[in-house]
């Protein structure tokens, strides 16, 4: 429990370090200017084309920001191209590529014009591009962070499985603590709600219970290969509810979906009217599961970052002791958060399929 704390405590001061070294880089680059706690949060939690490490000053007043470049591959009027974040410079430099011209504003790609420059339009106090964007299909950092955090369920549960083949008595080490996981998830979770047909479903509920657990973890460490907000990313949460819910209804069976759109047992005329808010019901589902889990992620990682911006808006580091307090508490919850969103999320999917799949009584 000692070690636990003691991550803990370090993982917080690292991030109040990272936060801090980011604020002062700002400040400085115009003195007078008021620090702006939205753009601080929005700029740790969005997604970027680049790993940003830690921004610091020279002695000589040279700002060097230092981040790990990723692929950029985008697609433009049938031209296919490919290079590094880097060649942008963080958005200070136009990236030529044959006839087109690329840059990139805000973390997003823009096609720049003949003369290299981006058109703006101001709409309700906001600076909106009018360039066109290509088709973006670049390993952003939160693409990346998956693949580490796959590669690293994959080397978990490989490297378990071939340690029960050679020890298949009792567990021990990785074992011992995967094990109690896995069977919590299955006797728990899956065996419950769907019985007989849990062999069936299981590895799909326990790659997403997984999937969901590490990445909520991972986004807990505020340095690299931790610190992205993966299961914050609503793109990524509503691609894990579609999954959900293409198993709902390709496995639903024949009551399922006559209960769906022809509801037994009530009058003719109302079962239309049923059947309408039936496949509301099948819709809301996924958007439910998609809502839940993006924004109780989203929301921990912003009031971290709230609680550390109390040192800056109130121009004191006698808040730092109050500030670092918190984001410890903060931290300890947010393990508690990473387990129950990745257990909520494989409940109910469990369930909602359950539901499709149960045998008519």
């Amino acid at each position: 429990m000692k070690h636990i704390l003691y991550l803990i405590s370090l993982c917080s001061v690292l991030c109040f370090s990272n936060i801090v070294m980011a604020s002062d880089a700002k400040e400085n680059e115009g003195e007078g200017e008021k620090f702006n706690v939205i753009e601080l949060i929005m700029h740790h939690i969005k997604d970027a084309h680049q790993w940003h490490i830690l921004d610091y000053k020279k002695d000589n007043g040279e700002e060097v920001v230092v981040s790990i470049p990723l692929p950029v591959i985008v697609v433009y009027k049938g031209q296919f191209d490919v290079f590094m974040s880097s060649e942008f410079e963080h958005g200070h430099k136009i990236v030529e590529k044959g006839d087109n011209k690329y840059a990139l504003y805000d973390e997003k790609i823009y096609m720049a014009d003949t003369d290299g420059q981006l058109r703006f339009e101001e709409k309700e106090g906001e600076n909106v591009v009018l360039n066109e964007m290509p088709l973006d299909f670049s390993i952003t950092k939160n693409v990346f962070a998956m693949i580490i955090v796959s590669l690293f369920i994959v080397l978990i549960f490989v490297s378990v499985a071939k340690a029960y083949k050679k020890n298949p008595g009792r567990p021990r080490g990785l074992q011992s603590v995967m094990e109690p996981l896995i069977l919590f998830v299955k006797d728990e979770i899956v065996y419950p709600n769907l019985g007989k047909k849990t062999d069936k479903f299981l590895p799909y509920l326990l790659t997403v219970f997984f999937f969901i657990f590490f990445n909520n973890l991972f986004g807990i460490i505020p340095f690299f290969p931790g610190g992205a907000n993966v299961t914050g990313n609503i793109a990524v949460t509503m691609t894990l509810a579609l999954f959900t819910f293409f198993a709902i209804n390709l496995n639903g069976n024949k009551h399922y979906w006559k209960h769906t759109l022809w509801m037994p047992g009530v009058p003719v005329f109302v079962k239309p009217i049923l059947a309408v808010v039936e496949i509301m019901g099948m819709i809301v589902k996924p958007v439910a599961l998609t809502i839940r889990l993006f924004a109780n992620i989203t929301a921990g990682h912003i009031i971290i970052l709230s609680l550390v911006s109390l040192i800056f808006i109130f121009e004191s580091f006698t808040m730092s002791p109050v500030s670092v307090l918190f984001v410890l508490f903060m931290n300890c919850l947010e393990l508690l958060v990473a387990f129950l969103q990745a257990y909520i999320f494989t409940m109910l999917s469990s369930l909602f399929i359950s539901m499709a799949v149960e045998e008519h009584h």
